[in-house]
């Protein structure tokens, strides 16, 4: 019995920690505000684009990585 709830919590545990890490952030460009954001999905709409290299691991990479895109930095 102790060898299934060890196994029961070790497998949540290794369930959890792959879905944190699993975490996608982008950086996409409103059309009508010319403005960039970094969000925490793909986004679906037509109003904004995604920009920069795709897919960013950590939300601090995506918003340097939004200081550095050229579309995000021109006014």
């Amino acid at each position: 019995m102790k060898k299934l709830i060890v196994c029961g919590a070790l497998a949540a545990f290794a369930l959890g920690t792959q879905a944190a890490s699993a975490a996608e952030f982008y950086i996409v460009r409103d059309a009508t505000t010319k403005k960039c954001t970094v969000v925490d999905s793909k986004p679906t709409t037509t109003t904004t684009t995604v920009v920069g290299n795709g897919v960013y691991k950590t939300k601090v990479e995506a918003e340097s990585a939004v200081k550095t895109t050229k579309v995000c930095t021109e006014q």
